[in-house]
């Protein structure tokens, strides 16, 4: 199908232009007594999801032989009935009534009975795709769902991101329901080629490797891609396919997401969401600001809600701690069977450094204000601050002073409008 689109930057687009590109995209013809498969992220992503599942299954639910829901949970933890029916915005009586028929699926990416080999990129196509940092044989696998039904349709916003450039799209699939290998490794790619330098950019090496393993995925593929604005309003929507629907919504995205600043900040207090539970998605308060804050200088992570480091992936970041990729990759043989995810959420969260004659120079203080203890994130190379001690209010409005707040931190990138090299593409 051809690109469909409803744009109201600035502006949102309401209900009736939504029911209006879906009327268009899925008509109603096409899709009896079909199969198909909702894949949308979990509960750390922003946008109307429950719109869009409603208004689909108004649309065709009632034609189909199965319309049913998998949570795209890349290495996340899984979510409850419950809470998939918050993520769908459908109370408990709808979910018995309206949508009784309808199955929810958690992706379970470390259960090989739940996955499929589709294939493997060759090395030489890896060296190719990453542009000479990586020549390796990578295997792709997905979840087998995906390969029981007529027509997968992919529902979920666009933000810029640490280690594609931009969400969305084939990324729902990779690593949304994919398999350990072909996850840790481009996670891995991005971390090398560092998050200053990937998020917010479009044709990364690691979207190149995401799309291609996405055209190994041979089934019928149908996207909706969204953007949202800071007020969690839809300012547009796009239907086609993952890669066409993906690549529109990324420019709106652009301009939707990113801020510029003129100067870098030496104090950053970055709030964490509630949808942010542990460390693992909270990083993203430090992903984002990095670019914006000045050598030397302090990024709080301000979450009082906030108990764990990972749930999944806890025991291997305690193992390693947090540090720069250099300290990494000039000990290789010592950190190389840490799965490469893990290492990659490390040198994200404590952002760009050097690491020479065994000293490690981080170019950022990180410091954490949750309900993680100071001696454990001194032992996993952070600060720590008592989040009882921390006013926001006292951070506000002292741009001119070099400090910056950010009340809901974690979906919008800030950028400054003279970047410094280690920052610039």
């Amino acid at each position: 199908m051809n690109l469909l689109s409803q744009v109201a930057f600035p502006g949102r687009l309401t209900d009736a232009q939504v029911a209006e590109l879906v009327a268009r995209a899925v008509p109603p013809q096409n899709y009896r007594n079909r199969r198909v498969l909702l894949i949308v992220p979990d509960h750390t992503r922003t946008a109307p999801v429950g719109l869009m599942f409603k208004t689909l299954h108004e649309q065709i639910g009632g034609l189909t032989a199965a319309f049913d829901v998998l949570i795209a949970l890349g290495t996340h933890q899984p979510m409850s009935e419950r809470a998939i029916c918050e993520r769908l915005e459908i109370t408990e009586a709808e979910r018995r009534d309206r949508f009784g028929r309808v199955r929810f699926f958690n992706h379970a990416w470390d259960d090989p009975s739940a996955l499929r080999r589709v294939g493997t990129i060759p090395a030489d196509e890896i060296r190719e795709l990453s542009g000479g940092l990586f020549a390796m044989d990578v295997p792709v696998e997905v979840n087998k769902l995906v390969f029981d039904y007529d027509q997968v349709i992919i529902v979920g916003p666009v933000f810029p991101h640490e280690v594609v450039g931009f969400s969305g799209g084939n990324k729902y699939l990779f690593p949304g329901v994919a398999g350990p290998e072909i996850l840790n490794f481009f996670h891995w790619l991005g971390a090398v080629v560092t998050n200053p330098k990937i998020i917010g950019n479009k044709w990364t090496p690691v979207r190149r490797v995401v799309d291609r393993a996405g055209a190994m995925v041979r089934v019928d593929k149908l996207c909706f891609a969204m953007v949202v604005d800071l007020n969690k309003q839809l300012v547009a929507l796009f239907a086609g396919s993952p890669e066409a629907a993906w690549d529109a919504a990324a420019d709106v995205s652009a301009q939707v997401h990113i801020v510029y600043k003129e100067r870098p900040f030496h104090t950053i207090l970055s709030c964490a969401p509630p949808m942010y539970d542990e460390l693992w998605t909270a990083g993203k308060c430090m992903y984002k600001l990095e670019p914006v804050l000045a050598d030397g200088g302090e990024l709080i992570i301000y979450a009082p809600h906030l108990k764990e480091i990972s749930v999944t992936h806890g025991r291997h970041i305690e193992r390693i701690g947090y540090h720069c990729r250099d300290y990494f990759l000039k000990q290789w043989e010592r950190f190389k069977n840490v799965p490469w995810g893990v290492l990659a959420h490390s040198t994200h969260v404590r952002g760009i450094g050097t690491f020479e004659n065994g000293v490690e120079h981080c170019r950022a203080r990180v410091t954490l204000a949750s309900q993680v203890p100071r001696e454990k994130c001194e032992a996993l190379n952070l600060g720590y601050r008592d989040p009882h001690s921390i006013r926001p209010e006292e951070f506000a409005q002292r741009e001119d002073q070099g400090v910056l707040l950010v009340p809901k931190a974690g979906e919008m990138l800030y950028r400054l409008k003279n970047p410094p090299p280690w920052a610039t593409p």
